[in-house]
């Protein structure tokens, strides 16, 4: 009989024939890496199909809601939208609305958030929860008996009115923005204030706040945004064409019978997103590379 052949023998033999463990391991964690990949993907896709059609209409006399290449690629849509009663006069109340509100904003919720951040109270846990419960109730279910109120007192149909309730609206959410910012802050900083014989609003001032400044910058950013693109308390508060912001008069872009001037809405739209985007690059460049919602998370 001839000798049945068994293949090469030897610790080299055996670890070519034992299953390399590894390797299923890696084929399960590249097919998680490419479902990751192309998940991502397709969420980029989901958003940049909005913004191409947002470009490209504005450049195109005779838009639709389909996204294709002008032909030819024309300004006249920007022309058509930069007058005095449909832009400029609109964003120049959002401004002074936003503007003032967001001011008034960062500074009750530094003034709210110091005492919450350094002193510790009975009161202090249950004023966050109401602070908190405040954050959660929808602007929609307190609009009729604020209209009313305003209608009393004589603050319907006012700039300063709209930027006082704006105000109040975002002040909650602002409060526990800047109280976590000043968490941060160390608290021997403002003992070693104390002991030279600064008062509390002095330590806040020169001390907390300039050190705080990517927290003070988030709140501002963020409550800016919220304000610059609200439309119903506007809509709701001010009556009179000439006062109405930017955010309401982009109504006027859709006509009767559903007919919409897509050229000229995504022109304006461009239009009205540059003051928030510019707002935010020179915020952050200021700030360099503190600007976090760090803060906004801590505790």
């Amino acid at each position: 009989m001839r000798p049945v052949r068994t293949g090469p023998r030897g610790p080299a033999a055996a670890a070519r024939r034992r299953p390399v463990r590894g390797r299923p391991v890696l084929r399960r964690a590249t097919r998680h890496r490419l479902a990751a990949d192309a998940a991502l993907l397709v969420a980029a896709v989901a958003f940049a199909i909005p913004l191409a059609w947002l470009v490209l209409a504005s450049l195109d006399p005779h838009a639709t809601l389909r996204v294709g290449l002008p032909a030819p690629p024309t300004l006249r849509n920007f022309s058509a939208v930069l007058t005095d009663e449909i832009t400029f006069t609109p964003m120049l109340n959002s401004l002074l609305i936003c503007g003032g509100a967001t001011l008034l904003t960062v500074v009750c919720a530094a003034l709210a958030g110091y005492p919450l951040s350094r002193y510790r109270s009975r009161f202090s846990r249950p004023y966050l929860l109401t602070v908190l419960f405040a954050t959660c109730l929808p602007i929609t279910a307190v609009m009729v008996p604020v209209y009313g109120l305003f209608v009393r007192v004589d603050l319907i149909d006012t700039r300063y009115g709209t930027a006082l309730f704006l105000a109040a609206a975002q002040l909650p959410f602002a409060i526990w923005l800047m109280k976590n910012f000043m968490d941060g802050v160390p608290k021997a900083l403002e003992e070693a204030a104390w002991t030279d014989g600064a008062s509390w609003w002095q330590t806040l001032r020169r001390i907390i706040l300039p050190l705080m400044g990517p927290g003070c910058g988030v709140v501002a950013i963020y409550t800016f945004i919220m304000m610059w693109g609200n439309f119903f308390v506007p809509f709701m508060l001010l009556l009179s064409p000439d006062r109405l912001p930017a955010s309401v008069s982009i109504f006027t872009f859709f006509g009767n019978y559903g007919a919409i001037a897509f050229g000229e809405l995504a022109a304006f739209s461009i239009l009205y997103s540059t003051p928030v985007i510019l707002l935010y690059i020179l915020v952050s460049r200021r700030l360099g590379g503190g600007f976090a919602l760090g803060g906004a998370v801590k505790g």
